[in-house]
């Protein structure tokens, strides 16, 4: 797996997959933190929310190609509770509403990161479900009871960010090569907008369109065709999200749609609504 960006880059500061991302900002705290060195291979980053809302809010994302463990506390004049589960990677839209007092603390893997954590489970199994900790981790039921107190108790979040190291560090991951290798080439596609076809990446690789279709399948739970689709709407989501007069025509062209009615059919059916109607401002 490649390396992560040096520590002193710090996680990613882009709002990639979020809709409304403004919306969003305007009523939670929200963060992200690097993980401890030992687990850069493997982690994104770890994200934060907290809230504590006077009316409901729901909000919406548009899935990265990455598992998550998400560690989850809600408290209304109704309910009140705390856990934690796996997220496989979402194939729609998801939404999730937020009312009264909460918080959230998220690992975000790497594209082929979470394989090593659960070597005996193609990522497959896991897209489009969310799974208790216990269900994916067995071995580990104790410990994952006592992550879900250690993550979301403190008040300090950097206590937060060390009881989630702790965690991914107790279950000790090993590298794996094949999972490397599909993290590399996820990083291609994200990066390369001249990556449009999966015959022709495939190709470029060496690899048969088989081949490459399996080792997706297997250790990042979704196919290149999808991930491809999928990084070009989050950053035609994130245009329209930051500037006001989108040359849609023009995105099209640059995102190597064969016009912009195929880039307005994508976005509406992964956002819910047409490029021309997303107006966050």
């Amino acid at each position: 797996m490649p390396d992560a960006p040096a520590a002193g880059d710090g996680p990613r500061r882009d709002t990639r997959g979020i809709v409304d991302a403004s919306g969003l900002l305007s009523r939670v705290r929200f963060r992200r933190h690097a993980a401890a060195a030992p687990l850069h291979p493997y982690v994104e980053h770890y994200w934060l929310i907290d809230w504590d809302l006077p009316e409901p809010y729901a909000t919406h994302v548009v899935p990265h190609p990455s598992v998550n463990i998400v560690f989850q506390r809600y408290a209304t004049e109704a309910l009140e509770t705390a856990f934690g589960e796996v997220a496989g990677v979402g194939l729609s839209l998801f939404t999730q509403k937020l009312e009264g007092r909460g918080r959230v603390c998220g690992v975000q893997f790497r594209p082929g990161g979470f394989r090593p954590f659960a070597p005996d489970r193609p990522l497959s199994d896991l897209t489009g479900h969310r799974l208790p900790l216990d269900d994916v981790f067995p071995h580990t039921v104790k410990q994952a009871a006592e992550a879900v107190t250690a993550v979301l108790s403190p008040a300090d979040e950097h206590a937060r960010v060390a009881a989630l190291d702790a965690f991914l560090l107790n279950l000790a991951p090993t590298r794996d090569p094949q999972a490397d290798l599909a993290a590399t080439l996820v990083d291609r596609i994200r990066g390369d907008r001249s990556i449009r076809r999966v015959d022709a990446f495939a190709r470029e690789e060496g690899m048969s369109v088989r081949a490459l279709q399996r080792l997706f399948s297997a250790y990042v739970g979704v196919g290149p065709k999808w991930i491809i689709l999928r990084y070009r709407i989050h950053e035609a989501l994130e245009r329209a999200e930051s500037e006001r007069d989108v040359d849609w025509a023009d995105l099209a062209a640059t995102l190597g749609y064969a016009d912009q009615a195929h880039l307005v059919r994508d976005f509406t059916t992964t956002v819910g609504v047409p490029p021309t109607a997303y107006a966050p401002h």
